[in-house]
């Protein structure tokens, strides 16, 4: 279970958001919604760690996620509103070392697999400079293919460059991983349409 309890961040001296309270159970997702500007980043980068909040708590199976460390980190994998790619390695070049990097080791197979079935067969060795926008972000989202045993996804505008063909690849790979019992929490300016046993809405005002 993932708890937040009254969570604020700043940036500068700008406050983004304060008192942010939800708690996330197996099976479910929250949508976090709002204009640019409003933290939408800066609340998944703090659920993952990588931001500290001003005020306010992240916990994790009901402890603190600084108490977890690193073993917080494996339990988790976060997609940001950049695609992270190297352009000079291809698509399964970035696959495998994204995997190495996240303590989650792929074979060639596997990340060819979870490549194809995003729609990027027959583009697996080509530098990724060569993808078009919509394509990268496919690369990008094949993670989780990869990631289904980790039982929370941060996910930052995951829908971006995708026509409606992938998109309703990656709510279908959603509603898997909440079906065995993983946890979302993703930001999106469309509408997410995927089905939870829980979904909350979160708006956080600019």
């Amino acid at each position: 279970m993932l708890e937040i309890i009254g969570l604020g961040c700043v940036r500068g001296e700008r406050r983004l958001f304060g008192n942010v309270s939800f708690t996330l159970e197996p099976g479910g997702l929250i949508w976090i919604q709002g204009g640019n500007g409003s933290g939408k980043t800066t609340l998944l980068r703090t659920l993952c760690g990588l931001t500290q909040a001003m005020a306010g708590e992240v916990r994790w199976r009901g402890e603190p996620i600084r108490a977890w460390g690193e073993d917080y980190r494996r339990e988790l994998t976060y997609i940001g509103h950049a695609n992270g790619l190297k352009e000079e390695l291809s698509a399964r070049e970035n696959l495998l070392v994204a995997a190495r990097l996240a303590s989650q080791p792929a074979s060639r197979v596997e990340v060819d697999g979870a490549l194809q079935d995003m729609g990027l067969a027959g583009r697996e060795h080509l530098p990724v400079k060569f993808l078009s926008q919509g394509q990268r972000r496919r690369a990008a989202l094949a993670r989780l293919k990869l990631a289904q045993p980790r039982p929370l996804w941060l996910l930052d505008e995951p829908f971006n460059a995708l026509d409606a063909h992938a998109v309703a690849g990656v709510r279908k790979i959603m509603e898997g991983h909440l079906a065995r019992g993983g946890m979302i929490a993703l930001t999106s300016h469309q509408d997410v349409g995927v089905q939870a046993t829980d979904t909350q809405t979160l708006r956080l005002d600019a």
